[in-house]
């Protein structure tokens, strides 16, 4: 079966370059016509060119601000926002030296207006805890104890030289 496929193949190639050289060859008479072709499109006029765009005139500005804030200075960091700020001069609590995450509120000892919250430290020592104390290493001041949990205030950076308070909580763990 090659044998027969081989004679056709090499017909069919033989005929595709019989094209292709066919194709290729040029007449000496051929020159002639490309020359005044060239020649033909050489003599036309260039198009016209576009007219230029006219220029639009803007209104001048003066800037007259020169008085006021600048916008990219950190000068409005430096805004009193009400005193909120950690007191450098108070004495640190046992507490505030743990994450406010790491302290396991266990009990309560009273009733009342007097209730204690017992709060458990990483270094298992159990601790009393009253309104205006402080835990959390966040500058977290407790404002209520009730028999479920505690609630805090915290101060924490703003982030442009300020502070602002952020609610807290410890709840009571379950056993």
């Amino acid at each position: 079966m090659q044998s027969a496929f081989r004679p056709l193949l090499l017909a069919c190639l033989a005929v595709s370059l019989a094209g292709c050289a066919r194709g290729i060859t040029s007449t000496p008479g051929d020159a002639p016509n490309l020359e005044k072709w060239v020649a033909d499109v050489r003599a036309r006029p260039a198009p016209p060119l576009d007219p230029l765009p006219v220029m639009q005139q803007f209104e001048t500005f003066e800037y007259a601000a020169q008085n006021l804030r600048d916008p990219f200075s950190n000068a409005w960091s430096n805004v009193d926002n009400g005193g909120l700020r950690p007191d450098p001069n108070r004495r640190k609590e046992t507490l505030e030296q743990y994450p406010l995450d790491s302290l396991d509120m266990v009990g309560t000892i009273g009733r009342g207006p007097g209730l204690i919250a017992l709060v458990m430290a990483p270094d298992k020592v159990t601790y009393r805890i009253r309104p205006g104390n402080y835990m959390g290493q966040s500058d977290g001041r407790v404002t209520a104890v009730r028999e479920d949990g505690i609630e805090l205030v915290e101060l924490v950076p703003d982030g442009a030289g300020g502070w602002l308070e952020r609610p807290a909580s410890v709840a009571l763990e379950e056993q």
